[in-house]
């Protein structure tokens, strides 16, 4: 008897070692033809790692990557598109000033004669594409006038151009509207029919038991399930993603509030082609709290701590600083005010590599150091106040006047921390605040946060770790398609707040 759904690739013992982070560690995976194999897990799961490993766009470090049961080697982007391969990535790959034709077959044009390329072709081609996703979209529109929604339509198709046999979607519906999401499921069972293998990855947990027939769950780059979708539900999901235990941060001394010390009201940031990636958000801090902003990938967290960081002009919305009205338009200003912000990207944002790490600590205030009408600096009061943040941090240096570039990824967060505080913030705002560090840095940069909270500061974190933010949070908040969809106490059930994190709000974009 025929296997309705032949395994068509598989990897076999794949690792993938990154600088500092174990992102596969030995997986082992399945994929079959004719279906839809769907792949869920939390942020930072290595889900993508290994979607880029299948696609080319990564090597592995360690394994087998088998196709037909024959060893492959997949080390470009056009080694996968050669074995049939596609991927359409959830950040769209496209040219906004290209018309949607050139998008869909660019480096792959149809020619006349060898060297020119046909236009009315190529056109043809793209219109029939658009009529299989049931769009009447004009193949010589320019990309950029289309709405995001749209633009993820074009994506599909460019795959779809390469006649892939094996179809990598990563969140296709994260910019869809109810009516587009059904035509990409149709189209989907489509596909299927003509035994296309599909990997299908979506944090939306409803969407993945409507259309799988395979589920691989991964958790912190290991495979925690893996089977047929018969019988599967949401909790077993969830369970196979988080575990049943969490990783402990535990508090050692009860927490503290007072007043209000920062409000944001009604924030909206619109998304270029329609809709909004911060969807009238509000919410507020008191002294002392230890906020948590949880959200998946596309959720609009990072985007709402720019927003007030004023990164982005078009935003709208109210801010209020210990009940003030906040209205300094500039970055500076808004630091003047009492807001600090640790970026997610430490290195790219937050710190100056080839500097010391007594510079870097005192980047944000050299004006307290500043003498004679701001023509020098007092570098000995600046070396004192420096040294008083090492000790106050416990970061662990041989000098002061040592590039930070020296520094281990955990000390290095811990300058980042100080050059904020240098700032005398009323409110700490912190993206992502242990990404990229092992388990011992982030104990301590989480105690870190601890003690700032109980001598009064204000601490709004942003994370994708729901271990950490059912730890660390005094509060915890969820938000999902740039919305508020949860708010819970600290000692949240797991399971609710995934479950409100992929929640998401149905859209019905207008033509």
């Amino acid at each position: 008897m025929t296997e309705p759904h032949p395994v068509g690739l598989s990897i076999r013992g794949g690792v993938k070692v990154y600088p500092g982070t174990r992102a596969l560690k030995g997986v082992d995976f399945d994929l079959r033809m004719g279906a839809v194999n769907v792949l869920v897990g939390e942020n930072g799961a290595g889900k993508s790692t290994l979607m880029k490993v299948i696609a080319g766009v990564e090597a592995l470090t360690a394994g087998q990557i088998s196709m037909n049961g024959q060893p492959v080697q997949i080390a470009s982007k056009s080694d996968a598109v050669a074995l049939g391969i596609g991927i359409v990535f959830q950040e769209l790959n496209l040219f906004p000033n290209m018309t949607v034709a050139e998008n869909i077959f660019i480096a792959r044009e149809p020619l006349r004669l060898g060297f020119d390329i046909d236009a009315r072709a190529q056109s043809d081609a793209a219109r029939a594409l658009m009529r299989r996703l049931e769009h009447d979209i004009d193949p010589d529109t320019p990309l950029g006038t289309l709405r995001i929604g749209q633009q993820q339509i074009v994506e599909i198709a460019k795959a779809l151009a390469q006649n892939a046999r094996i179809l990598i979607l990563d969140e296709p519906t994260s910019a869809l509207s109810a009516s587009e999401v059904e035509v990409l499921f149709r189209v989907i069972a489509d596909l299927k029919a003509q035994g296309v293998g599909i990997v299908y990855i979506s944090h939306r947990l409803e969407e993945l038991i409507r259309i799988g027939d395979y589920i691989t769950v991964l958790r912190d780059g290991t495979i925690t399930g893996a089977r047929a979708m018969e019988g599967v539900d949401i909790p077993w999901i969830v369970r196979a993603m988080i575990g049943e235990g969490s990783k402990e941060f535990p508090r050692t001394e009860a927490p503290r509030f007072g007043a209000e010390v920062f409000r944001a009201e009604d924030v909206c940031l619109p998304r270029l082609g329609g809709g909004f990636t911060v969807d009238h958000l509000s919410l507020s801090v008191r002294e002392g709290e230890i906020l948590g902003l949880y959200g998946l990938m596309g959720a609009g967290r990072t985007e709402f701590l720019e927003c007030v960081m004023a990164q982005h002009p078009h935003a709208t919305g109210r801010y209020f600083i210990a009940g003030q009205p906040l209205t300094e338009r500039d970055v500076a200003g808004r630091i003047a005010r009492g807001l600090a912000l640790i970026p997610e990207d430490r290195k790219r944002d937050g710190l100056v590599q080839i500097m010391s790490i007594r510079e870097n600590i005192t980047l944000s205030a050299l004006s307290r150091f500043a003498r004679l009408f701001h023509l020098n600096l007092d570098l000995r009061a600046e070396a004192a106040s420096a040294l008083d943040f090492v000790k106050r941090l416990t970061i662990k240096i041989a000098s002061p006047d040592n590039p930070v570039s020296s520094l281990s990824g955990g000390n290095q967060q811990k300058v980042v921390i100080g050059k904020a505080l240098m700032t005398d913030p009323k409110i700490l705002l912190m993206d992502e605040p242990s990404r990229g560090i092992d388990i011992g840095a982030k104990a301590e940069v989480f105690r870190t946060m601890r003690r700032l909270a109980a001598e009064g500061l204000g601490i709004l974190f942003v994370t994708s770790d729901l271990d950490e933010v059912l730890a660390l949070s005094d509060r915890i908040l969820v938000m999902a398609d740039g919305r508020l969809t949860g708010e819970f106490p600290s000692g949240a059930a797991p399971a609710d707040v995934i479950a409100a994190a992929t929640r998401h709000k149905l859209k019905d974009h207008a033509a």
